[in-house]
């Protein structure tokens, strides 16, 4: 099985290639050859082994609350909720097993624990073997729906809440197969199955079947989706072995379906397991390749900074002598000429101090620490042309960042505010913020030019201008480096104007406390 992924892509984004398509239809084939094979011994009573049970349910918790929490961790940085449905869906089978095996007559208690009653553990496999092709329905649903999709702005908040639903909703049936037992058909007759059995399992049956038809109508399947349609296979084999084929307990058909059972929750886990061992060798071939990226990019700074600076300043020193010693020889086009080469010449200078900035910006090491944003932006205010405008600083938290890359936020927000506002009459410039959970959203607003929104998307890219030089003087990297100290810093930054109704700026950072 192969877990390559382009450009670490997540598996649940990730499109299933033709060779893991085949591989699955493999490993579904052999499971249905297995199957087959063993429904006519399916009724052959074994031997009583009552080690079996919490071996084989041990492990399934174990492997559903790894599968569980390699999901979480994916959809922290996916953020799709519908990968979320799917870790619970994990979490609610580790929780329901547990009480299966409490209540699973004479293997704790005779008649089991949790106040059981000789239907509860048969209800609770069939609460179980219901519920997770439910939460499967759901993921394949949602995933297809983007409008259900929208990204989750507090991940780990959501994971507590779904993690606490899945718990509860166990509680819940475990108290209806337990307590409410009576409102309930009896499907038990000692270790054999009533008539009323067929039913009720053909309803999980058919649950099961549902979602790997969902799973599979779901096109482009995504590599997670390939191996959930194995799960939901493994699922109906194990169902109809355990549940339709068989007798009763501790048949073939009961110790086979659980095998069956227990490979089935196995399967995610070993691609999410591949998938990380895969991604940490991505990661390290990655680090080795950024480091010889860094070499380079030091070399072309002290090349940019040496090289390229020479020359420059030989063509602005030679135009300088000459406005200097031949101005009286020159005609006005002549000066105005020189005037326009020195001028550039000073701009390329600045547009190579600037890109510098840029690059260093990447390779700067982060200091993690409570900044004062509202003292930071007030020394930015007092040091970018005092008195050219009305600069308002209201109350802000502070921050947890590097001090001296959040300056450089405050000094091209602020700066741009004050330039963009100087044509006209009262200049004034706002800097606020407000919390949200545990963000800080900060904005800078100004009364001046303003932009065409339809223009926004250019903003935050190196030399992209929406002004010509001669209107507002720049070289237009101070946006880009704006986002990309914030978003070294986890946030984001974006922009909302109006031509000639002003600006406003927002970036987000995580709260100090």
């Amino acid at each position: 099985m192969t877990t390559d992924t382009a450009d670490g892509a997540s598996l649940s984004l990730q499109p299933a290639t033709p060779r893991e398509n085949r591989i699955a239809l493999v490993v579904v084939v052999i499971s249905a050859l297995v199957f087959l094979a063993c429904i006519p011994f399916a009724r052959v009573q074994l031997p009583q082994v009552w080690p079996f049970i919490p071996i084989y349910e041990s492990a399934l918790v174990v492997n559903d609350l790894i599968t569980a929490v390699l999901l979480f961790g994916q959809f922290s940085f996916v953020r799709t909720r519908a990968l979320l449905v799917l870790a619970c869906g994990y979490v609610f089978t580790a929780l329901i097993t547990v009480a299966h095996a409490l209540t699973f007559p004479g293997l704790f208690a005779p008649g089991g624990l949790l106040g059981a009653t000789p239907q509860s553990t048969a209800w609770l496999y069939m609460f179980w073997h219901a519920g997770f092709p439910a939460l499967v329905v759901a993921y394949a649903w949602m995933k297809s729906h983007p409008e259900e999709q929208k990204q989750s702005e507090r991940p780990w908040t959501e994971v507590l809440l779904g993690s606490v639903a899945a718990a509860a909703s166990v509680a819940g049936l475990t108290l209806l197969a337990t307590a409410g037992a009576a409102a309930l058909p009896a499907i038990m007759q000692g270790n054999r199955y009533t008539p009323a059995m067929i039913f009720v399992v053909s309803s999980t049956w058919v649950l099961s079947a549902l979602a790997l038809v969902v799973l599979w109508r779901r096109k482009p399947h995504t590599v997670i989706d390939l191996w959930l349609m194995i799960v939901m296979c493994a699922w109906i084999f194990d169902i109809a072995l355990s549940a339709v084929f068989n007798a009763g307990r501790f048949d073939l058909g009961f110790y086979s379906g659980r095998i069956y059972g227990l490979l089935a929750a196995s399967f995610v886990l070993w691609l999410l397991l591949i998938e990380s061992a895969v991604m940490y060798g991505r990661l390290a071939t990655r680090t080795r390749e950024l480091a010889a990226v860094n070499k380079e990019l030091d070399a072309f700074s002290y090349s940019v900074s040496h090289d390229l600076r020479a020359p420059l300043r030989a063509v602005d020193g030679f135009a300088l002598m000459l406005e200097e010693d031949y101005a009286g020889k020159l005609d006005d086009e002549g000066r105005r000429l020189i005037g326009v080469v020195r001028s550039n010449a000073q701009r390329m200078n600045q547009l190579i101090d600037d890109l510098l900035d840029f690059s260093r910006l990447g390779r700067k090491e982060m200091a993690r620490e409570p900044v004062d944003m509202a003292q930071v932006a007030r020394e930015v205010a007092s040091e970018i042309a005092p008195g050219s405008a009305a600069i308002e600083i209201a109350q802000l938290p502070a921050a947890r960042g590097d001090r001296s890359l959040l300056k450089q936020v405050w000094v091209n927000l602020i700066g741009n505010a004050v330039k963009y506002s100087s044509k006209i009459e009262n200049p004034r410039v706002e800097v606020g913020a407000r919390a949200e959970g545990r963000l800080i959203v900060y904005w800078v607003r100004d009364n001046g030019a303003g932009f065409d929104m339809k223009y926004a998307g250019k903003l935050f890219g190196v030399f992209q201008r929406l002004h010509l030089p001669e209107e507002f003087p720049g070289t237009g990297v101070g946006l880009a480096i704006v986002q990309r100290v914030v978003s070294r810093h986890g946030g984001r930054v974006w922009a909302e104007a109006a031509p000639n109704q002003g600006a406003c700026f927002y970036f987000t950072l995580p709260a100090a406390g």
